[in-house]
């Protein structure tokens, strides 16, 4: 048993990984900013420790686990350096501990997230698994002979672990602070591609993906007839029934699958959990089981009614204008006849100046469009654009702040969909409340 320190617990990663070991026995606490998050729920409820940042956090007796978007020179990385103290950085140390089991890394620009905790929530069934999914979900199991954990492309962060397997769902241009356009991005996949062990599950559909070289088997599927695992016959269903589709293996009928999502790219995070599953040899039965019993992850169309106003009130992450599209997308086929109105905040201002366009596009499917002030990060606090640029190239948008939350309130009958990876939970509470 070992005494563990996180300096920024309340990140997803960091949450997540926090629990399992905690679920391993080992003796865990952390700090971070005393403004609440939606990870902390699960730490209070596992009684973790959560400490205000301080130097006297750290003794000599701890294991540090550095969040990433803490510097070298934060006051108790210094310290426990000073004092000789092991420091480990989160993803260092995730590809430490992934080397003691089968190791699953999930990745990819979008869908990642929800793609983890579907096959962490049907393969566990199988066999001992432990996860760590990045909506700040973590389970450790003793008896494990699995690992499966959501794998980030940020800074080529996913790089620093050799899993056994890799299930990659896309690539896009993403995190312009960091790659320098599509190219960079898909060098980094490619990197990790060759450091995969056994094999590699990887959408087809998605031109980057077709391209990738391996060294071990790369299992292809989707919905294009070229993919090794195909869906066809996708079916949105009535009264929040979910989605249906037939699986194809190589131009044959492997079996009848039910989803309670909508949207193609739920179906395709399903087929990507079928494909590794008919790998592994879990049997199908139990795939069709789990897949109708999982409710998604949080923060992702994680749905709320408000009978106040007959209202459906959805909050997700989506924050790349293809995950704000399939969002709208996902959002008209579960409520065809109801009005959409998209309530944006974007998330950094170089992934803003770099998507202007794009997100102009992608939101302007919505029937509404209110925007919210940028949220910049840890690594970039301001920029040279306001939210204004983006409301000029999105015809009839609205500047949407806490003190004019009642204007959503005309919308009876309506979908409002918060999207952003920042803190547009503040305006979900104060439309709450305000009901």
């Amino acid at each position: 048993m070992a005494k563990y320190h996180f300096v920024g617990i309340k990140g997803t990663g960091m949450s997540a990984l926090a629990q399992i070991l905690q679920d391993l026995h080992h003796e865990v606490q952390g700090s971070d900013y005393d403004k609440r998050f939606f990870t902390q729920k699960a730490l209070e409820d596992k009684k973790i420790k959560i400490l205000p940042f301080s130097a006297d956090n750290i003794s000599s007796d701890e294991v540090v686990i550095a969040g990433n978007a803490f510097p070298d020179q934060h006051e108790e990385i210094a310290k426990a350096k000073e004092i000789g103290v092991p420091v480990y950085r989160y993803y260092d140390f995730l590809g430490d501990l992934a080397k003691q089991y089968t190791s699953v890394a999930v990745t990819g620009t979008h869908g990642k997230t929800s793609t983890t905790g579907l096959l962490s929530f049907v393969f566990k069934t199988f066999a001992p698994t432990s996860y760590l999914i990045g909506d700040g979900t973590g389970s450790g199991n003793d008896k494990s002979k699995y690992f499966i954990w959501e794998s980030c492309e940020y800074k080529r962060h996913f790089l620093h672990s050799d899993p056994d397997y890799c299930l990659i769902t896309n690539i896009e241009f993403d995190h312009s602070d960091y790659y320098k356009d599509l190219d960079d991005v898909v060098s980094a996949f490619q990197e990790l591609a060759l450091k995969v062990k056994k094999a590699v599950f990887a959408c087809g559909d998605n031109e980057q993906l077709q391209m990738i070289k391996s060294n071990v088997p790369i299992i292809y599927y989707g919905f294009n007839e070229e993919n090794d695992f195909q869906a066809r016959n996708v079916v949105f269903l009535p009264d929040d029934s979910g989605t249906e589709f037939d699986v194809y293996v190589r131009n044959d009928f492997y079996g009848h699958f039910k989803i309670t999502g909508y949207g193609n790219h739920n179906v395709l995070n399903a087929l990507g959990v079928i494909s590794f599953c008919n790998y592994m040899s879990v049997p199908i039965e139990l795939v069709k089981e789990r897949l109708t019993l999982f409710h998604g992850v949080k923060r992702r169309f994680s749905e709320t009614k408000l009978v106040q106003r007959d209202q459906v009130m959805i909050d997700d992450y989506a924050h790349h204008p293809t995950e704000i599209r399939v969002t709208i997308e996902a959002a008209r086929e579960k409520y065809p006849d109801r009005k959409l109105i998209a309530i944006f905040q974007p998330h950094t201002y170089s992934r803003t100046m770099t998507f202007m366009d794009e997100f102009a596009t992608a939101l302007a499917t919505a029937d509404e469009v209110y925007l919210c002030d940028i949220f910049g990060s840890a690594r970039e606090k301001s920029g040279k654009l306001s939210i204004h640029d983006l409301q000029d190239r999105i015809e009839g948008s609205h500047i949407l702040h806490n003190s004019t939350i009642d204007d959503l309130k005309q919308y009876d009958h309506g979908v409002l969909l918060f999207m952003g990876a920042g803190d547009i939970q503040k305006y979900q509470h104060a439309y709450k409340q305000s009901l």
